[in-house]
């Protein structure tokens, strides 16, 4: 009873996570694709919406690593998926800051546009 339990719970975990890494990848196809799109149009905010969409992605990839750390069992395991999700909070801050600082620049060319 105990082992088809646990493996039902290994079973939803794995498909959580594949299901979460899945969204991650589709997002950032989406951005970049949008972005590509975006840069022919000429349309500025084209680097803006990249970071946004890798961001949102990191998110959701980053959802993934925490779920799988509930079905590790090894020590090196769990320091390996710690060391990915330092890795990948550390991307998403930076991204954030890449975000905030094109966020500022456009304002700043909006306002001078008004002047």
């Amino acid at each position: 009873m105990y082992n088809a339990l646990e493996n039902t719970y290994r079973a939803i975990v794995s498909y959580g996570v594949l299901a979460l890494e899945f969204v991650g990848v589709a997002i950032i196809l989406y951005s970049a694709i949008r972005s590509i799109c975006m840069l022919f149009t000429k349309n500025p905010h084209s680097r803006l919406a990249l970071a946004e969409g890798i961001a949102l992605a990191l998110e959701f990839k980053l959802g993934g690593e925490v779920l799988r750390t509930t079905i590790v069992h090894e020590i090196y395991e769990v320091l390996l998926v710690g060391a990915i999700i330092l890795l990948r909070c550390a991307l998403t801050l930076l991204i954030h800051w890449e975000i905030n600082v094109e966020e500022k620049k456009i304002r700043a060319l909006s306002e001078l546009k008004e002047k």
